[in-house]
């Protein structure tokens, strides 16, 4: 508790030093290399520490603080054509993750992304390649954790998380830019060797994520992934790759977006004899969001998807509370940005819905979050309470409580 504490001190102290965090990725510390500044190096940096309270079989409740994410980010743009991106960091650090001396298989700082960039023809074609997070798919597969409505966003959202790609990202090129209103972006990676399902055996009526694995990348193929939104509104910043939760009032955005993911022989069963039969995993995506200011500070933030994800008959991720798999996911979340009733801060409740219909799994699986993120100084320095409850069918339902402290510049 500490911690919080002391985060919250902080917190308070930017609140007065600082402005509201700017959420399309224009503030931070950010150096000028030449006169009009049109060079420079930028950094960010940020924690997320949580204390979660989570419900066990016995309905006890367990206290386990975290240290959700802990990251750096780094990217300069040294002509108007260039750009180069570093971004590294560890997430999920508890005692049970924690080692003596930092060496061991828990929690590591590893690269997230580490790509660069070349403008073909500016703000219409940008190509780069790397450590990328260009994602297909969704608004939230591309979501930044800087500046989440909710406290974080559920698992499904990034839908091939550990099966072709390390923590969201792929290694591959990329193509992004915008024409006229709509907005674009797509790329072509290599899918991971030894993903999350490569310990699991084959079966014949169960898909198993092995494609790359076993049958290698010539049969496997790569990854193809797009997601392309209208901007009806305001135009947002497509910069960087990673898309804003809530504006908090500082933009009018209404944005209809589709996107992808297909990876052809990705998952594997087996035949009668034995023999390896490859299907072809495409993942496809539909969502809509919107940000709305109003009046004395306030503004309201709604957001909705509906997935279509095809990896193969029955296919199930395993180990995974969120239970992601063939079949259609709708989900959705909105929050209210009470009027301005105090000088310290900003009040935002909220609540998260999603229905998961699965092959493998009887009936719907039924998760819901209601929370209130409190804004000291904008995104910069902000306490979120949430509680999540997932309901799976014959299942004991699975309550947790969790508070979070972050702080960025």
């Amino acid at each position: 508790m500490r911690k919080f504490c002391v985060l919250l001190i902080i917190g308070l102290w930017l609140s007065s030093a600082i402005a509201q965090g700017s959420l399309d990725y224009e503030g931070g510390l950010k150096v000028p290399l030449n006169e009009d500044s049109s060079k420079y190096f930028q950094l960010l940096t940020w924690h997320q520490v949580w204390l979660s309270a989570d419900q066990t079989t016995d309905n006890s409740l367990q206290l386990t603080p975290t240290l959700r994410r802990s990251r750096m980010l780094m990217f300069a743009q040294i002509t108007e054509r260039f750009i180069i991106l570093t971004h590294f960091g560890l997430n999920n650090l508890t005692a049970g993750t924690m080692d003596p001396v930092g060496r061991g298989p828990g929690a590591q700082v590893f690269m997230h992304d580490a790509w660069v960039e070349y403008a073909v023809v500016k703000k219409r074609l940008h190509v780069g390649g790397g450590l990328h997070y260009w994602n297909g798919i969704s608004r939230l597969s591309n979501q930044s954790t800087l500046n989440m409505l909710t406290l974080d966003a559920p698992r499904f959202n990034w839908a091939n998380l550990g099966l072709t790609d390390m923590f969201a990202r792929h290694i591959g090129l990329y193509a992004k830019g915008k024409l006229g209103k709509l907005d674009y972006r797509v790329s072509l990676s290599d899918a991971l060797v030894s993903g999350l399902d490569a310990h699991l055996p084959l079966n014949t009526d169960q898909a198993v994520y092995r494609g790359r694995e076993l049958l290698g990348q010539q049969e496997a193929g790569r990854v193809w992934q797009g997601y392309f939104q209208y901007e009806f509104l305001e135009q947002e910043s497509n910069l960087l790759p990673y898309a804003v939760g809530s504006y908090l009032g500082d933009k009018e955005v209404f944005n209809i977006g589709a996107g992808f993911l297909q990876h052809s022989n990705g998952t594997l069963t087996l035949d009668n004899d034995s023999n390896l039969i490859g299907h072809d995993v495409l993942l496809l995506g539909v969502d809509v969001f919107y940000d709305k200011p109003l009046s004395n500070g306030a503004c309201f933030t709604g957001y909705a998807s509906y997935y279509r994800f095809d990896y193969g008959p029955n296919y199930l991720l395993t180990g995974n509370s969120d239970l992601v798999g063939s079949g259609g996911i709708l989900y959705g979340q909105a929050g209210y940005v009470l009027p301005r009733f105090t000088s310290v801060g900003r009040i935002q409740p909220y609540v998260a819905y999603s229905l998961r219909s699965l092959e493998a799994i009887p009936g719907n699986i039924q998760q819901v979050g209601l929370g209130a993120n409190w804004y000291i100084s904008g995104h910069n320095a902000k306490i979120t309470f949430e509680y999540n409850t997932n309901r799976v069918p014959a299942a004991t339902p699975v309550n947790a409580y969790r508070l979070q402290a972050m702080i960025y510049i």
